[in-house]
């Protein structure tokens, strides 16, 4: 161990008078940059600057394995400026070294010992210290990032894979370990690129101290889970499913966070990140803290995560966690465990504007990104810009359509004719928001079971119905997002110890499962008509929503050019339909370019042998028609040819 005589703390700052100013305005976007530990060197000597706001501290030390976590030799010093920051340069710390800031609070003689909010690295849990690190990596995915703003763009097809890390596939003879960001490198953007998605969603990688929690109670806002491996690795992982053409989304979460003692509860003695009202700031749903929106610096703290991860890591998107539970000051609460805003509301004001401020910040300085939010209830124009009167975000998950569906589809055919709304109310209101129908994590656990084991019948109606589900969905209007697992019909409840059940696919009706998503996902991707309108009523129009007594339903999708059209019928009920009359706009020959029932699906073979003929008898209000044979629980889509 070097000589501690020789590692004194130097007054030394990496903060300007205007980076100060900004960050007690609450706008400094880039305070990783200011804060945390960065490897410098000073007047020719190597060695680390650390920064970390503790306004209520008495005194602040950096302990560490290079000095023995001794608090006496390397105190950190205040600034005297009223910002409430902890500074200094002590040589001979670099990178990979681990720290804590040991935080002696002016009140009731509290001391910690803490991990820093800035931290670009930790140790791997259940270990807590914090890592001095710098981020160092030669990017290779220049084609992608020169042409994601169209990947990207709200009229591109968004076909979402949920992926949780560290149960997506193990090594069973290693002790059923993780894959590492290396390893999945290798792996998931080849079969993501097979199946045709064009985006992954990775749930929250943003190191977590308890696994059970999927990465949802984060303590490191600006560090990808130890776990897998270092920051590069994961960089490695992005940067690959980049050059396989796959867009990568962040599940991001800034509505609360855990109280672990070495996190950013009570940090300096005082409720700091966290709102002091526990009716405010503690969430007992999840029984975490919830982040003060009203304090600038806690605004800036979140704000320089969110662009932290589009800066360095080209993160295309980030799907923010639980914003129903920011927007209402009563979520979770009941008669009289909330506090009203200052008009009576249960409104979250302060959240409000800080979603506003995010979604603003984030197009400001990456307009070829996306912010979705995961939004549960009616709070209008979430999708909708901040000039307008909006949240600004660019898409909003549809949770209304998936338990709509879901209900729907657990309802056995022989009453689904009862039931028929729930089909069709979602586009009473599909166009109020730019929407995602995300069949998520959320409907495979706790009991949930799994999305196969939900749908009503024997094995084969139970695959039928998968397969039709998954036909409608892709065929509704909104860009899509499917839970890994749900690819193939696995059995089994989601297991986040566990990896999927990838020995299924020896088996036909999974195997099928997997190749119809593949080949959903392939039309929908050359299918301007099937993306282009997703959010626009010029892209969707009903033939036949009234047949409820045959549950079957029926409508065509275009894109910009309207004379670009395709028909999707749907029968949800075990019973063919023969010689079914469905008005089209045109006549001539329609090809029938998918069918949920095909053989290679595992269906049952029945359908309209490659197309059919549109004569100029007149249906549903249209010139001519079709007469379909309708396959049991199958989804068809037909295109005009030529």
């Amino acid at each position: 161990m070097m000589n501690a005589e020789t590692r004194n703390v130097s007054v030394t700052s990496s903060l300007g008078e205007q980076d100060v100013y900004l960050f007690k305005q609450g706008t400094h976007s880039r305070l990783y940059d200011k804060l945390g530990s960065h490897p410098a060197s000073i007047d020719g000597v190597d060695g680390t600057q650390f920064a970390v706001w503790a306004p209520n501290a008495e005194r602040v030390s950096v302990i560490g394995d290079f000095n023995g976590w001794n608090e006496s030799l390397h105190p950190l010093h205040v600034r005297q400026d009223d910002s409430g920051i902890w500074e200094g340069f002590i040589p001979g710390v670099g990178r990979g070294d681990n720290y804590k800031y040991r935080i002696a609070s002016r009140h009731h003689g509290y001391q910690a010992d803490k991990g820093d909010p800035f931290a670009f690295a930790w140790e791997c849990p259940p270990r807590t210290a914090s890592r001095v690190w710098s981020l160092e990596y030669e990017w290779g995915d220049g084609d992608w990032m020169a042409r994601r703003r169209a990947a990207n763009a709200l009229d591109a097809p968004m076909s979402t894979y949920e992926v949780h890390l560290g149960s997506w596939r193990r090594v069973p003879e290693d002790d059923n370990r993780f894959l590492t960001y290396r390893e999945l490198a290798e792996q998931l953007p080849a079969y993501v690129q097979q199946l045709g998605f064009t985006h992954v969603e990775l749930m929250p990688v943003t190191e977590h101290p308890f696994y059970g929690s999927w990465g949802y109670q984060c303590t490191g806002y600006f560090a990808p889970t130890s776990r897998y491996g270092t920051p590069e690795d994961f960089m490695a992982l992005v940067d690959a499913l980049h050059q396989h053409g796959i867009g990568v989304i962040l599940d991001w979460v800034p509505s609360h966070f855990p109280d672990d003692l070495h996190g950013l509860g009570y940090f300096d003695g005082t409720k700091l990140y966290e709102h002091a009202d526990p009716k405010q700031g503690y969430h007992p749903d999840w029984k975490s803290s919830i982040f003060n929106y009203g304090r600038n610096e806690v605004r800036g703290f979140l704000m320089s995560s969110a662009l932290f991860w589009l800066d360095k890591y080209h993160i295309d998107g980030l799907r923010v966690d639980a914003v129903a539970s920011m927007l209402y000051l009563d979520y979770g609460r009941k008669e009289g465990e909330w506090i009203p805003n200052r008009y009576g509301g249960n409104e979250n004001i302060d959240a409000i504007q800080f979603l506003r401020a995010l979604n603003e910040g984030v197009y400001r300085d990456h307009s070829d990104t996306q912010t979705i939010a995961e939004e549960s209830t009616a709070w209008p124009m979430v999708s909708r810009p901040t000039y307008l009167g909006g949240l600004g975000f660019g898409m909003k998950w549809n949770m209304g359509w998936m338990h709509d569906t879901l209900a729907y589809f657990q309802t056995d055919p022989l009453f689904r004719r009862h039931r028929h709304n729930q089909l069709t109310f979602s586009l009473w209101y599909a166009f109020h928001e730019n929407f995602v129908l995300p069949i998520s994590h959320d409907e495979v656990v706790h009991g949930k079971g799994a999305l196969i084991g939900k749908m009503p019948g024997d094995e084969w109606q139970q695959f039928a119905n998968l397969r039709l589900m998954l036909g409608y969905m892709w065929t509704h209007p909104g860009k899509k997002l499917l839970f890994m697992g749900c690819e193939f019909g696995q059995r089994r409840e989601w297991q986040h110890e566990e990896s999927l059940e990838w020995h299924v696919l020896q088996y036909p009706l999974h195997a099928g499962v997997q190749r119809w998503v593949e080949d959903i996902n392939r039309f929908y991707r050359q299918q301007g008509a099937l993306h282009q309108e997703d959010f626009r009523d010029a892209g969707f129009e009903w033939v036949d929503c009234g047949d409820a007594d045959n549950s079957v339903l029926s409508w065509l999708r275009r894109g910009h050019d309207p004379n670009d059209v395709v028909l999707v019928v749907c029968n949800f009920t075990p019973v063919r339909r023969d010689n079914y009359a469905i008005g089209v706009p045109r006549g001539g020959w329609w090809q029938e370019c998918l069918n949920s029932d095909a053989p290679l699906y595992g269906g049952s073979g029945q359908g309209n042998l490659g197309g059919a003929e549109a004569s100029p008898v007149p249906a549903h209000g249209r010139y001519h028609s079709l007469r379909l044979t309708l396959p049991p629980l199958a989804t068809i889509v037909m295109k005009p040819a030529g």
